[in-house]
């Protein structure tokens, strides 16, 4: 039996529907850029398989650094111990965070880095004699697949059955230069409730909402106003996060800073699963009691595995180098001369860019898993390139080592899929 036979018999695949597309490609290797199937054929990673692995599949310097901790130290509960990779990604991480942030809280994914985002934000304000019980987040905003990042994510087509369960979200629109006083004056109606615990958003790109771009001074104001009703701001930064905007976080290119920011994805370079939910001291020391019940207790059985931290402190290393950032401007160059080419086609109705991340909407309507999408999907496959339209929407965000030949196939592909359509 092939892989994908073997595939079929037990696994259920994420965001899938299987009745209609039950057949899943099987990749036996990674290297740099490229992806390689169970034939020997291979494919250009155009979205650094969601945005985790930037430095390239199977990194050497960090995969060394990775065994030569399996060595030495493979796991040990966190809770009442500690170890040099936990301290020593603490003391790197914090010096590339924005420079309000202090305290760090280790998890397992993006959707529980949102959750414990969420849990202390409300008992941020509890343990302070306040019952804040009401989240806002933005429409289209999307943040994980468990509870509480479910409910203050926007897109449906993910929480259809489960939104009668959901904590209390207030949602405002994407702050845009036309509707701005409207969402700027429902933004202080909420939070004249005085019931709003946090403010929950990804700065300045929406990512599974299609690459959704949005003015970071309209989003400023809003996190201006914030502060001054104590409503704590939460940046998730899980696919943002890591250069990917130009800078080391999207965060970095507001004047008002988050009070908690959410990290994973390419925190750890693809290798191993970690989140980590960052916060300042303002909010640790909300929880610093002689009561015990005002303690955070929230813990996941793998909080800051030693291998995790070893792979985010090499992930951070390389993303300081000269080699890295000198290969996030050209990416950022060779995007903007490709829109150049490609923004005025007919087929092509908008086109935008932030740092390594470029986005083109087709002049097409398509559902977000329709058929033409599974097309586009398959012409891309069939050409060498993985890349993952959402909706009507084509992106590219490639690993930082991808040459300028790879970059190059991935445009031609792109182009030639709009004969398609």
């Amino acid at each position: 039996m092939t892989l994908q036979e073997r595939d079929k018999k037990h696994l259920w695949h994420p965001l899938t529907q299987h009745k209609l597309h039950p057949n899943h490609l099987a990749i036996t290797k990674a290297k740099e850029a490229l992806l390689f199937d169970d034939k020997g054929n291979e494919y250009i990673d155009g979205i650094a398989s969601w945005y985790t692995c930037m430095y390239g599949h199977c990194n050497a310097y960090i995969t060394s650094k990775v065994y030569a901790q399996m060595q030495q130290l493979d796991h040990v509960v966190f809770a009442g111990f500690t170890h040099e990779p936990a301290i020593k990604l603490s003391e790197e991480l914090i010096k590339i965070l924005p420079n309000n942030q202090e305290k760090l809280f280790f998890s397992d994914n993006g959707s529980t880095s949102v959750d414990i985002a969420i849990k202390m934000a409300l008992q941020y304000h509890f343990n302070q004699g306040e019952k804040r019980g009401k989240i806002i987040a933005l429409e289209g905003g999307f943040h994980g697949d468990t509870f509480g990042a479910m409910s203050v994510s926007g897109l449906s087509v993910y929480n259809g059955p489960f939104e009668d369960f959901f904590i209390d979200v207030a949602r405002i629109q994407v702050p845009t230069k036309e509707n701005f006083e409207i969402v700027k004056e429902q933004f202080i109606k909420l939070l004249s409730e005085n019931n709003v615990a946090a403010f929950i958003y990804e700065p300045l790109v929406q990512g599974a909402a299609a690459m959704k771009m949005f003015d970071g001074r309209l989003l400023d104001e809003l996190l201006a106003i914030a502060k001054q009703h104590n409503v704590l701001a939460i940046a998730d930064e899980v696919m943002t996060g890591f250069g990917k905007t130009g800078k080391n976080f999207a965060s970095e290119h507001l004047v008002n800073q988050p009070d908690i920011i959410c990290l994973s994805k390419s925190l750890t370079a693809g290798l191993v699963p970690m989140a980590i939910t960052s916060t300042t001291q303002n909010v640790y020391d909300a929880f610093l009691s002689d009561d015990i019940g005002k303690g955070f207790f929230h813990g996941h059985t793998y909080s800051a595995n030693p291998t995790s931290c070893t792979a985010a402190l090499a992930g951070i290393e390389l993303l300081q180098s000269e080699e890295i950032q000198n290969s996030i401007q050209r990416i950022i160059k060779s995007h903007q001369t490709f829109d150049a080419r490609i923004k005025n086609h007919p087929k092509v109705k908008e086109t935008r860019q932030l740092g390594v991340i470029y986005a083109l909407d087709l002049n097409v309507e398509m559902d977000r898993y329709g058929d033409l999408r599974y097309k586009l999907f398959r012409f891309f496959m069939e050409n060498g390139v993985c890349l993952r339209p959402l909706g009507n929407t084509i992106y590219i965000l490639a690993p930082y080592v991808i040459t300028d030949k790879q970059l190059e196939k991935v445009y031609q592909a792109i182009e030639e899929s709009l004969a398609i359509i």
